[in-house]
């Protein structure tokens, strides 16, 4: 045989470099292991700790508020129906007006505990976290103003809410539109107007609002009648018909004061009013006048005593200028004028037969 052939069937010896390589890094490995294996358990041990007391601290402060939410609607109930309840608001616009902060305050403490959490799970990491919060705020920035309209909604409903400027049930003039409130929202109040039709609010959109509903409002009715009446007939016919209406239900819940008759608003050649006022329970004043003026009518024409309604002026014919239909002079009219001769046509000539 030939010493290539020798050669190539005598085994090859293995790599003794590559063992010791795969051995040098195996060793390096669990050494990299060993030393490092604390800091992760102490890091794993940090970062289970934050995650259940962010948890735990979470559900416990949105349980306070659900409870201290239903707290407030049970004692709004607890009162419905007596004579304090009367005074107060109605037991659906406490609900949904407790609803509303308890909803935006078990949002922020949510959006705080859980944003630090995530913050400090970050910093358990060696993560350096200035380059986030910079752009967390430019983010912000930007965000505040291309979404304006929508924060400032956001922000008008939550200080309407919390100052409790009108609530469901009441009766507001928005500017932007009037009605019944039917639905009060952080972004978006819902009222119902006089024709049955809904309006949707913006609430960053209220410049201004007027409520009808709380406190007291006013019935004022005007009477007018003949100049010759006697005034203290007419009084006495007012207040009778008013005592009349405030023993009477419901008029005596919503009467919460006596109708007073004040005296004459206005005295004419041909008649006088007499202005009568009541105070009444918010948003029934209207109700209040109709019933008013129908009683009034009737004792008035028990008494004998007419009234009337006022009569418009009008424009006398006969005092109208007689000179406003006369045409203006034309020089036509004088027959001596040059344009009158100018006009005048030419006689024909005579011819002389001879």
């Amino acid at each position: 045989m030939s010493l290539s052939v020798l050669l190539a069937a005598a085994p090859s010896p293995e790599p003794v470099g590559s063992l010791g390589e795969a051995a040098e890094q195996a060793g390096n490995a669990a050494g990299w292991v060993e030393e490092n294996w604390s800091t992760w358990l102490s890091t794993g041990l940090r970062i289970l700790l934050i995650v259940a007391v962010a948890i735990t601290l979470r559900y416990l402060i949105r349980r306070a508020l659900t409870n201290l939410i239903d707290r407030m609607n049970r004692s709004a109930q607890a009162v419905e129906g007596t004579a304090l309840g009367g005074l107060l608001v109605n037991a659906e616009r406490r609900r949904q007006r407790s609803e509303a902060i308890g909803s935006v305050l078990r949002s922020v403490a949510s959006f705080l505990i859980m944003g630090t959490a995530a913050l400090m799970i970050l910093g358990a990491f060696k993560i350096n976290l200035a380059p986030l919060l910079a752009s967390a705020g430019v983010a912000g920035v930007a965000l505040g103003f291309g979404a304006r309209n929508l924060v400032t909604d956001f922000l008008s409903g939550v200080f309407m809410i919390l100052e409790d400027q009108y609530g469901v049930g009441d009766t507001i003039d928005a500017g932007v539109a009037s009605g019944e409130v039917i639905e009060v929202g952080l972004r978006v109040t819902k009222l119902r107007g006089d024709n049955g039709e809904i309006w949707y609010v913006r609430n960053g959109e209220v410049k201004r609002i007027g409520n009808l509903s709380q406190g007291w409002s006013t019935a004022g009715v005007d009477v007018t009648v003949r100049p010759t009446e006697d005034l203290e007939q007419v009084r006495k016919a007012i207040t009778a018909a008013a005592e009349s209406m405030t023993k009477e239900e419901p008029w005596s819940e919503r009467l919460w004061g006596p109708v007073e008759v004040l005296g004459l608003d206005a005295v004419l050649l041909d008649s006088m009013t007499v202005r009568v006022t009541a105070k009444t329970m918010p948003g029934k004043s209207v109700g209040v006048e109709r019933e008013l003026r129908w009683r009034i009518k009737q004792a008035l024409d028990d008494a004998g005593i007419r009234m009337i309604g006022v009569v418009p002026l009008q424009q006398d014919e006969s005092a109208a200028d007689p000179t406003a239909g006369v045409a203006a002079p034309s020089a036509y009219a004088s027959a001596t004028s040059p344009q009158s001769m100018a006009t005048t046509p030419i006689p024909p000539t005579s011819l002389n037969k001879h």
